[in-house]
């Protein structure tokens, strides 16, 4: 099992998967659902054309639907987001009501005018100090978005900031900030840190935000601002299964508190573990809506779970599909601690994005896609985050290996080769290998995407990484690169894609993003043939 250090889809962090965590190709299928939710859905994309004016929709917005809801009497209601131009209209969510004949019946909406964005004229970096809060630290570079939760509900063109610190009773507090990028003025400011918010300290977290569900005169690890989230206790159990079917399921006992404080750093209490994979779910929760607009795994808002001290000296973590949950062990105390760091954690819950959307297959070429997938989102995470704990870099696990691993990381994106096994380019008999190496070439196409070739040092981490054909890259940036990444993988890539499909589909995701022949679509090209996929 220590012999292969790679994170598997839905199965163990490392190459010896856990029988009960490996979903059939039957039980990875979608359960089928009512037919009617998924004709209402239909005939509600339908009205965004067909009573345009109703919805202040236009041919250059985008409709998104995240929630039907079907009376008894067959009447429905199907809530949609929406986009403009590929950027997110906050507060431009409606709700369409049709009758159980499918007739259009209204709409909900607070939008009072159709989106027209045009080009900004206040910088980011303008927009970023009006952004800026006493005592609070901003944590990124500002987003573009289309604000029109203001009190007229009109929407206009803004730089969005998040920004995170204390209350003035020391509670946490993480706001949002949404400034004019024609004005400079500040529009909108939302508090995301509810009632009931308390906060925990992790093993390797330190102390973080956590959200929390009161239950009588305690306090659960359940968030409900993120989809019902869970953590829970295994108590050292393990699922007991065979050929797919479990007769038995270690159990996810909620930790609980009497105050809104979980953990203390140490594993001796049971509750810090806990912290880290709550709080790694947090993030990746928020990563993933904030870049791209998507809530939860399935994009549908619904949350899942988490279950760590599984078994007993299991040095793995892995994501399960039949229980749409994370399990992480304890290590086993030689080579591996506690598997439950932060890129970790967005590692396997990817896993769960990846098989909601393009299923890409676990084996062969396409299963190395798979595991890179979770790699590249877990980097992202990491350096959105921007936790002074988990600075991001390029390495995976590089908090859960101990001195006897050998290695001072799980795998190196700048330069796979580095692990012993894992390929930097790729060649004919790259299907062959296991996918926890397949997916090097794939990692390294990303680091050099956004980050170039050569020798540089990020966040205190060093990093050198080689072309296949002696080019030199200067990289387009990790932003660009993700986005570019994640496009490609939930439009374009399928089960069976291969390294071949996966340049054709990033080079689509980049023309759809940044324009064909643009400086992003000649990089992406450029990229992969630095990595021999031509």
């Amino acid at each position: 099992m220590r012999n292969s250090p790679r994170l598997m889809a839905g199965a163990a962090l490392l190459a010896a998967p856990l029988a009960a965590a490996v979903p059939s190709a039957a039980s990875a299928a979608p359960t089928p659902t009512a037919p009617v939710p998924s004709v209402a859905a239909a005939r509600a994309l339908g009205a965004t054309e067909s009573h345009a004016g109703d919805l202040k929709a236009s041919s250059d917005q985008r409709f998104q639907v995240v929630g039907v809801t079907v009376d008894r009497d067959g009447t429905s209601h199907t809530r949609m987001v929406r986009t403009v131009g590929n950027l997110p209209v906050l507060g431009g969510d409606v709700v369409v009501h049709q009758s159980p004949s499918g007739t259009y019946e209204g709409t909900s909406l607070t939008l009072r005018s159709r989106p027209n964005p045009t080009a900004p004229k206040v910088s980011a970096a303008k927009a970023k100090k009006a952004a800026a809060a006493k005592h609070y630290t901003l944590r990124d570079n500002g987003t573009l978005v289309v604000e029109a939760r203001t009190a007229d509900h009109r929407p206009r063109l803004a730089w969005r900031f998040q920004t995170s610190g204390k209350k003035a009773d020391g509670t946490p507090s993480r706001v949002y900030t949404s400034v004019d990028a024609l004005t400079g003025a500040v529009l909108f400011r939302e508090e995301t840190i509810k009632t009931d918010a308390g906060d925990g300290q992790g093993l390797y977290s330190g102390t973080v935000p956590l959200q929390l569900t009161k239950s009588g005169t305690s306090y659960q690890m359940k968030d409900p601002t993120r989809g019902g989230t869970y953590t829970g206790d295994a108590q050292n159990q393990a699922d007991l299964c065979f050929f797919g079917f479990c007769v038995f399921r270690a159990p996810t006992n909620v930790f609980t508190s009497t105050t809104t404080h979980f953990g203390d750093g140490t594993n001796t209490n049971r509750a810090s573990a806990g912290v880290d994979a709550q709080y790694g779910t947090d993030e990746t929760w928020d990563f993933y809506k904030d870049v791209f607009g998507r809530t939860g795994i399935k994009g549908d808002g619904k949350g899942s779970s988490n279950r760590v001290h599984y078994d007993n000296n299991y040095a793995n973590a892995f994501w399960d599909d039949s229980c749409f949950c994370m399990t992480y062990g304890d290590g086993d105390g030689t080579q591996l601690a506690p598997l439950t760091a932060l890129d970790v954690a967005a590692h396997e819950m990817t896993h769960g994005v990846t098989s909601a959307t393009a299923n890409l297959t676990y084996s062969g070429e396409s299963g190395g896609l798979n595991e890179a997938t979770s790699d590249i989102m877990a980097a992202a995470v990491e350096f959105y985050a921007n936790n002074p704990s988990e600075q991001g870099n390029y390495l995976v696990g590089e908090r859960v290996v101990l001195p006897g691993f050998g290695s001072p990381a799980l795998r190196f994106m700048d330069k796979p080769s580095r692990d012993g096994k894992s390929p930097d380019f790729w060649s004919s008999s790259l299907g062959n290998l296991d996918v926890h190496y397949s997916s090097g070439v794939a990692n390294h196409f990303y680091y050099l995407l956004s980050e170039g070739s050569g020798a540089k040092t990020i966040n205190g981490v060093s990093y050198n990484s080689p072309t296949s054909d002696g080019s030199t890259l200067s990289g387009i940036g990790r932003d660009a690169a993700t986005r570019i990444w994640y496009r490609a993988l939930t439009t374009y890539m399928t089960s069976g894609t291969d390294y071949k499909a996966a340049r054709a589909a990033t080079l689509n995701a980049a023309k759809d993003l940044y324009g064909l022949g643009s400086a992003q679509y000649n990089a992406v090209a450029a990229t992969w043939t630095a990595v021999n996929v031509n």
